[in-house]
């Protein structure tokens, strides 16, 4: 048995097939996957992501320290409640893991991955060594995310004047505070709506209300369908330690400038640009019928062969859609092989849809 979020009994009794994830019990459907897929992306839907880890840094070290050891720049962070997005890097520039980090008024919180808790908190307590920092892992917090483009509306009908009217203020990428809530403009899935951060013991009858006010519940497997149509990386999928951001289209996530902020990893990604970068993460179309997996192979005539690191149907496309690792002079053609034959592929910028728009 797996470790359970507080919402385990209220999964159970809406009818959710449980799975294990990274040790997790959680929800992979309540039913139907595609339905569940949809509903956010013409309505809303509610995920119980309360297994992802959150830590709260504070301490007189706190900004140099972050500035250490992400490879973007908290200094960007101008004002309370902004957040950033980065890849955490070892010294060679793999990704450890990657992550979001608020600006706080006692701080910073990160959010990072549930299959990556032990070794972020193990790695991030080693780099704070002569550091005046302060870690503490939030474990009795709870995270809703509430997605699709009613999202922020029906949520504003359900709390007290002063969450909704925060609610209503918030610019994407943001979170603020409110008592002993949380609440951001962001999420997984590619569309507008609200990551809420509360205390265990509260969240249950959130989700009780969030399902009465007609927000569906949703599993995993939307939730991967809708962030692979996104072009959102999966760590231990798309991303890993074995690969830096230049090869996991995540190049924009560095902050180069100033030239002097020596972050961990950033001689080892500079290293690969001098001898040269060999690979990209590029988008698939399967135009044919089929669905594209994980680890299948790729050929690009021409130029040689690379794997798919994330693939699936995709309902709002109605066809099979991937990520996949190739070599960099790949071009707008290649094929996969599936099942010992080989498809044809579209190869296309590595997102398929945002906002509810069809982007290929």
């Amino acid at each position: 048995m797996g470790q359970r979020t507080l919402l385990h009994d209220w999964h159970l009794a809406l009818g959710a097939k449980m799975v294990d994830f990274s040790g997790w019990d959680m929800p992979l459907h309540y039913g139907s996957q595609v339905e569940e897929h949809h509903q956010v992306r013409d309505d809303c839907g509610v995920f119980d992501v309360s297994h992802m880890t959150i830590l709260d840094v504070s301490g007189p070290g706190a900004t140099a320290w972050l500035r250490y050891v992400l490879a973007n720049d908290v200094a960007r962070l101008d004002r309370l409640g902004k957040a950033l997005y980065s890849p955490m890097l070892d010294e060679r520039g793999g990704v450890v893991d990657d992550l979001i980090v608020y600006r706080t008024e006692g701080g910073y919180r990160l959010v990072t991955n549930a299959a990556t808790r032990d070794k972020v908190v193990a790695w991030l307590q080693r780099q704070a060594e002569g550091f005046e920092v302060s870690l503490e892992p939030r474990p009795e917090l709870a995270i809703l995310a509430v997605q699709g483009p009613h999202a922020r509306a029906k949520v504003v009908s359900l709390v007290s004047a002063a969450r909704a009217k925060l609610i209503q203020a918030l610019h994407p990428f943001e979170g603020q505070a409110d008592g002993d809530w949380f609440i951001s403009r962001t999420g997984y899935t590619g569309e507008d709506g609200l990551e809420i951060i509360l205390p265990g013991e509260q969240a249950p009858q959130l989700f009780n209300d969030m399902i009465g006010a007609g927000i569906a519940p949703s599993g995993l497997g939307a939730r991967d369908t809708l962030r692979l149509e996104a072009g959102m990386n999966l760590y231990g999928q798309d991303i890993d330690q074995a690969h830096t951001p230049l090869t996991s289209n995540l190049g924009w996530s560095i902050a180069w400038e100033p030239s002097d902020r020596d972050f961990i990893g950033r001689a080892g990604l500079l290293a690969e640009i001098e001898q040269g970068v060999q690979d990209k993460l590029v988008g698939l179309v399967l135009e044919e019928r089929g669905v594209l997996r994980a680890h299948q192979v790729v050929r690009v005539a021409g130029v040689g062969e690379g794997e798919i690191t994330s693939g699936s149907f995709s309902p709002t496309l109605n066809k099979s859609i991937a990520l996949a690792r190739l070599p960099m002079a790949s071009r707008d053609r290649a094929e996969v092989e599936i099942r010992g034959k080989w498809y044809p592929v579209r190869v296309v910028k590595p997102t398929f849809v945002r906002h509810g728009k069809i982007l290929i």
